[in-house]
């Protein structure tokens, strides 16, 4: 080559347009990201939830069918002598027949995280009947006894006695067994909505009732 100069290597345009894709290619990955594990944890987290909530439909279906087949206890409507003789044990089976479902095996459910179990008498519609209301909370092994064994639920009020449940027909009562629960999440979808500015909260409230009428006499 003349004077002895050396050309300057030029760099290939594809050879740049290629390393310029694939840096707004990584940009774009690192972008979709956290929406991906987003959408992923809540599709996750949402089956944890429908799981905890149909244990929790279970249990207070199973108080409700204890409570309506055991009704006032038993014997004449009444909280005299002789009226209803097993009155005093009817709330304790049906929060036996509840606890049953919240801790047999395979269960979700946290009995710590139960905020308290209500058996009540329904309005037609299955809402609580003011002041008629009975609540127990959680009481690791401070329950009155039932097979033998201390309940982990304790009465808090009495505002329904068994005694006074009517199944006399053709208007017998409609007895109600609902349960709070807080769910505590357990996928860290809180962190990942955080990233996005959310910042939610790591747990949930959960409820449900069941209502049913109390077998009625013939």
């Amino acid at each position: 080559m003349s004077g002895g100069l050396v050309p300057r290597l030029r760099p290939r345009a594809g050879t740049a347009r290629r390393s310029g894709e694939r840096g707004q290619g990584l940009v774009e990955f690192a972008a979709v990201v956290p929406f991906f594990l987003f959408l992923l944890l809540g599709m996750l987290e949402f089956g944890f939830v429908f799981d905890h909530h149909l244990t929790i439909s279970y249990a207070t279906r199973e108080g409700a069918r204890a409570g309506a087949a055991l009704a006032n206890g038993g014997g004449p409507l009444g909280c005299g002598a002789g009226q209803s003789p097993n009155r005093a044990s009817v709330d304790a089976l049906i929060v036996a027949a509840v606890q049953r479902v919240l801790t047999s095996p395979g269960s979700p459910i946290a009995p710590n995280r139960v905020i308290e179990i209500r058996i009540y008498k329904a309005t037609a519609t299955g809402g609580e009947v003011t002041g008629k209301v009975n609540v127990w909370r959680y009481d690791p092994s401070g329950g009155p006894m039932v097979d033998g064994r201390a309940l982990d639920f304790s009465p808090q009020t009495v505002g329904w006695p068994a005694c006074e449940r009517s199944n006399v027909t053709p208007n017998p009562d409609s007895l109600g067994v609902s349960l709070r629960y807080t769910y505590q999440f357990v996928t860290p979808l809180a962190a990942v909505a955080a990233f996005f500015g959310g910042g939610g909260p790591a747990s949930l409230p959960i409820s449900d009732r069941t209502v049913m009428a109390v077998n009625p006499t013939q």
